[in-house]
């Protein structure tokens, strides 16, 4: 079978890798980078030291509006899926380049498979959401990673080409784990020691657009008094310099605030870290995995699972609530199988090796 993979970021690169690992045993996939997210982490030793297949081809997008972004990736993708004719056109989880790669092949009759299908935040001030809810709609292949996920399209109406397969992120977790444990340590580097610190990422508009939530926010990371490794996102740079905050945090003795740091590096600080702070959906698995306490940013998570398990609580961009959280939350229940057993990747090979 010949398969088109559509991709736009880094975190879709490190979601598709054991996928193609395992697709590539049987098939012949075509990788497209649509370019919607431009990452200097993303050059080639980010693939060659990750082991992870280049893109065959790189549509450059960049950013701009969601229309606009959305409607140029349609027409670089579909140029590419007339040329290549594929089987099947493959995408990953809910952004732009998710939906667009799912419009192109669907007006191409060219059956789509989603994986990360059935997530919802059910927040549809999100794009991320209006651009899961559509991709599933039009996907003949569901790859749920989780029985909440399968329940969520059932609710919906979706019954057909649902499978549950796992959480092929969790397999991914897993793998690149042992290369970060052989990567020289950032803790050294930043004088860190383990379980003494915590780890903070925000990135998303519903925080760093906000002056009020991201004033709250960078208040509850300074008045916590603990260690605060604060990679910061350019686009949230440009937030906090606008705010008068990335100033405040350079005065604060407490808090770090570094440049983004690599995938490997990244693994490393979530592992060892006391607490994660975060809104991204990837982080908050991942504090999961490595059973380090979240405290997610947001008032709703697509993973409720880590909330229903007592390691992860969701306090928005009020400052008491991240403050509280940081003091008194830690986990109150034993984590649960709930993301499969690290073969998702071959569970979907399977799937469509079977077709």
């Amino acid at each position: 079978m010949n398969i088109v993979t559509i991709v736009g970021a880094r975190p879709q690169f490190i979601k598709a890798a054991p996928v193609s690992n395992a697709l590539r045993k049987n098939h012949s996939e075509f990788l497209i980078h649509t370019g919607q997210h431009y990452d200097e982490n993303m050059s080639r030793l980010f693939f060659d030291e990750l082991g992870i297949p280049a893109p065959d081809v790189n549509l450059e997008i960049g950013s701009g509006p969601h229309g606009e972004q959305t409607g140029r990736m349609l027409v670089g993708i579909e140029k590419i899926l007339l040329e290549k004719k594929p089987d099947l056109v493959l995408v990953y989880g809910d952004t732009n380049s998710t939906l667009a790669g799912a419009i192109a092949a669907a007006k191409l009759q060219i059956p789509v498979a989603h994986v990360e299908a059935g997530l919802r935040s059910f927040n549809r001030d999100m794009p991320e959401e209006i651009n899961r809810i559509l991709t599933d709609k039009i996907s003949n292949l569901l790859f749920c990673p989780t029985k909440t996920a399968v329940d969520h399209l059932h609710k919906e109406g979706i019954t057909t080409g649902v499978h549950q397969t796992g959480d092929v992120m969790y397999d991914a977790a897993l793998h690149f784990a042992g290369l970060a444990d052989k990567k020289e340590s950032i803790l050294a580097k930043l004088g860190l020691e383990r379980k003494h610190y915590l780890l903070a990422t925000c990135h998303r508009p519903q925080n760093t657009d906000d002056e009020q939530a991201l004033t709250g926010i960078v208040e509850a990371f300074i008045e916590s008094g603990e260690t605060v490794v604060f990679p910061v996102h350019p686009r949230t740079r440009v937030f906090l310099k606008k705010f008068g905050l990335l100033e405040k945090m350079k005065q604060a003795e407490n808090i770090m605030p570094i440049e983004p740091v690599g995938y490997l590096q990244m693994l490393q600080l979530e592992k060892f870290a006391k607490k994660i702070l975060t809104d991204s959906g990837g982080v908050q698995k991942e504090a999961y995995f490595y059973k380090v306490p979240c405290i997610t940013m947001r008032p709703e998570t697509e993973w409720v699972e880590t909330v229903q398990d007592g390691w992860n609580i969701l306090t928005g961009s009020d400052k008491q609530k991240i403050l509280h959280a940081i003091t008194g939350f830690s986990p109150t229940h034993e984590q649960k199988n709930h993301y499969g057993n690290g073969k998702a990747s071959e569970k979907i090979a399977e799937i469509l090796n079977a077709m």
